[in-house]
Parts: C-alpha cells; sequence; structure tokens
C-alpha cells in the first residue's frame, strides 16, 4: 500500500498506459477514433485546448464523467498541464470501469510549446457563464455551442400563438437575434393564449410589445421587429438575413408563400400549426438548407399539400377557437427543433410529423415521404415564381 503521494503516484503509474504526445498527434492525424478528455480546471480550459477534447475537472471526474462518457469500452485519452492529474484520472476511470484509457505525457502545455493544433474557446462574460450554467454543462452546448446559439438568426414569423412561446424560450436560450414579423396589434383576445403580451399593451404593436418581454427576460437578445404583413414582394429580403425560419402564421396563403421561399433561398422552415384541442409540428429542410446545415434533406410543405384547399374546407381559430395553452406546447416544440438546427444536434422532425391531441393526451408521429413529383422541390418544378392565392383569411393564431 502507497504510504505518501509519491508512492501513491508511481503505484498509478505502473497501472496506467501512457502515450506520448508525438503518438497522440499522429493517431488524430490519421483519424483514429479517439476521445480526449482534459481534466485540468476550467480556467486552464479556456486559456486552450487540445481540439475536440471534452473538458471534466478533475474534480468533478467521478461525478459528471459517466453522464458526459457513457461508452466506458471507448477509446480515451486524458491529458493535463504536466501529466500528474490526468494519470490519477485514468486510475479513477479504471476503477470506474473504463477499459480503454491512456494518459498523455507530459500534457497540454508540452503540447502547446511545440506549436500543435490548440483551440481557444469562445470568451463568454462572467454574466454570461451565469446566465447560460444549464446550457453549459451539458456536453451537446458548452460553451462552444453557447456561443453558437449568441451568434444565431432566426426569423418568426408571428408574435402570437406559436410565436409567443418560441420567443420566449429561444430569448431565454441565447438566441443573439430574433426578427419578428407580425403587422397586428395586440388585442384583449390574444391575451388567452399569446403570453408575449400583457394588458398594459394592448392597442400596441406587436413587434414592440415582443421586443419589450424579451428585452426584460435577457438583454442578451436583439430583437428586430418587421411590423409588415409577409408578402411575394418582401419575403426574399425578411428572409435574407436569418438562418432558419419559425413559422407560427395561421393561413394558408403564407404557408406556400414560406414554403416556396425556402425551398428556393435555402432556409430551414420549423413550422407548427394548431387547431381547437389539436396540434402539429414539422421541420420542412430543402437540399440547399439541408447541404447547410450538414442534414438529410426532407420533403417540403407542398410534397404534402400541392395546392390550398377550398375556403370553406380551412376555418381560422377565430371561427372555430382553439385551447390557448395548446400554443405552449406546439411553440415549444418549434423553438426545440431551432436549437437543435443550430447546435447541430439530435434527429431532427424533417421527413416526420409529430401530432398532439390534448383531449386524449396523446402524440403520435408520422412519416412525411417526399413527392418526386412535387411542383416546387422536384426534379421538374412547374412553380417557379411565387403566387398569391386569394380568398383565404390572414388571421394570426
Amino acid at each position: 500500500m502507497p504510504t505518501t503521494y509519491t508512492d501513491l503516484l508511481a503505484d498509478v503509474k505502473k497501472t496506467t498506459k501512457e502515450v506520448s504526445l508525438d503518438e497522440l498527434k499522429k493517431r488524430l492525424e490519421a483519424g483514429e477514433k479517439i476521445t480526449l478528455l482534459d481534466v485540468r480546471e476550467k480556467e486552464e480550459h479556456r486559456a486552450g485546448y487540445i481540439p475536440g477534447a471534452i473538458s471534466i475537472p478533475r474534480g468533478f471526474l467521478e461525478m459528471q464523467v459517466e453522464s458526459k462518457l457513457p461508452d466506458k469500452g471507448a477509446k480515451i485519452v486524458a491529458y493535463c498541464a504536466g501529466g500528474t492529474r490526468s494519470a490519477l484520472a485514468a486510475a479513477t476511470l479504471q476503477q470506474l470501469g473504463y477499459t480503454n484509457v491512456e494518459t498523455a505525457m507530459p500534457g497540454f502545455v508540452r503540447w502547446k510549446d511545440v506549436g500543435y493544433p490548440v483551440e481557444t474557446p469562445p470568451q463568454l462574460t462572467d454574466a454570461q457563464r451565469d446566465r447560460y450554467s444549464r446550457h453549459i454543462l451539458l456536453p451537446e452546448v458548452g460553451e462552444v455551442g453557447q456561443a453558437r446559439l449568441l451568434k444565431s438568426k432566426v426569423l418568426l414569423l408571428g408574435a402570437g400563438g406559436l410565436g409567443s412561446p418560441a420567443a420566449l424560450y429561444l430569448a431565454a436560450a441565447g438566441v443573439g437575434t430574433l426578427g419578428i414579423v407580425d403587422a397586428d396589434t395586440v388585442d384583449a383576445s390574444n391575451l388567452q393564449r399569446q403570453i408575449l403580451h400583457s394588458t398594459s399593451r394592448v392597442g400596441v404593436p406587436k413587434v414592440e410589445s415582443a421586443a419589450k418581454a424579451i428585452s426584460e427576460i435577457n438583454p442578451d437578445v436583439k430583437v428586430v421587429g418587421h411590423q409588415e404583413r409577409l408578402t411575394s414582394e418582401n419575403v426574399e429580403r425578411l428572409f435574407a438575413d436569418y438562418e432558419l425560419v419559425v413559422d407560427g402564421t395561421d393561413n394558408f396563403p403564407t404557408r406556400y408563400l414560406v414554403n416556396d421561399a425556402s425551398v428556393w433561398m435555402g432556409k430551414p422552415i420549423v413550422h407548427g400549426s394548431i387547431f381547437r384541442f389539436d396540434g402539429q409540428a414539422t421541420t420542412f429542410l430543402p437540399p440547399k438548407a439541408a447541404e447547410k446545415f450538414g442534414r438529410q434533406a426532407g420533403p417540403c410543405y407542398r410534397c404534402l399539400y400541392p395546392e390550398p384547399p377550398p375556403p370553406h374546407l380551412a376555418p381560422s381559430c377565430q371561427e372555430a377557437g382553439v385551447l390557448g395553452i395548446l400554443c405552449g406546447i406546439v411553440g415549444t416544440l418549434q423553438a426545440t427543433e431551432a436549437i437543435k438546427l443550430l447546435l447541430g444536434k439530435g434527429d431532427l422532425l424533417a421527413g416526420r410529423l409529430i401530432t398532439y391531441d390534448s383531449l386524449k393526451m396523446q402524440f403520435r408521429e408520422l412519416k412525411l415521404r417526399k413527392d418526386p413529383n412535387c411542383p416546387v422541390c422536384g426534379p421538374n418544378p412547374t412553380i417557379k415564381e411565387y403566387i398569391d392565392y386569394e380568398g383565404f383569411c390572414a388571421i394570426g393564431v
């Protein structure tokens, strides 16, 4: 049994496998699948790290490693500044059941001194690290992902029932720029479901009311208000500066306009709709957008519905009613899809439709297939310019 720290370290080094920095670099360049584990303190990690490394400070290793590194058979190379903490970490991992662990010697200081690749994480402020701390703890987000969200630009179509929860959660998540398109003013009848607004702001333009609510939630977020109705004349101008679009509209003419612009401009559309007690959500990811985001393309809205239905078969929520809380569920699903797209994580709803029946408290998933004869996204499109469909109401949710 070791009696001193020196004895302990000597015993640890006998039971852990070391890899030289030169060998580690060669293996990484050869494309070997290795999980790099940085066990230095957060402040050290922020000063620079080996590209792709996962940060778990030595003091939190036992508590966090199984959630961040669930595969106990994966190849893991731990490193620290000089090689001591990583050797102790490797021994701990072996005790926890990890079977393929090595420690890099002599460590990051030498790695950096010899000029090997180093990345520096985004420099979030202390206030931002505090605000987004629960995001940063997630390995799928971290400081890099949070910085990505802060640089992102999302356009919300409508500051109504669906746009309200989507805007609030996207703002709270730290999406840096939120554009909001809405030509209406706040009405008392909106307040049953449009939680962006309040009684004190009845009569105020919705884009102004939304900006006020968002500023009180997160001052990091820039709100760009577009107090205008979406038309074929302004759709490309409005879409141009944003990475993706969250569609909270409630009329068919706008949905077809949004779809066609999405396909032609390569913009993902996170779609949601509600009616009475039912809601649904999906993501439309046309080929140009799929390429930009490194995803698999899916069908577009016209693959499902090539033409709008007759007006008498498309009643609005004003005519048929809607359960207010339903907006929160579907709008939150839309915000979740948007965050996943921006972070490049998870499986999207592209090619899938989630439906929700609030009376039965039941979700269902339907497969959506691309129409090879789609008039817009098919190989031989017949629609090549915007169509202004008439005879439908244009009332927001």
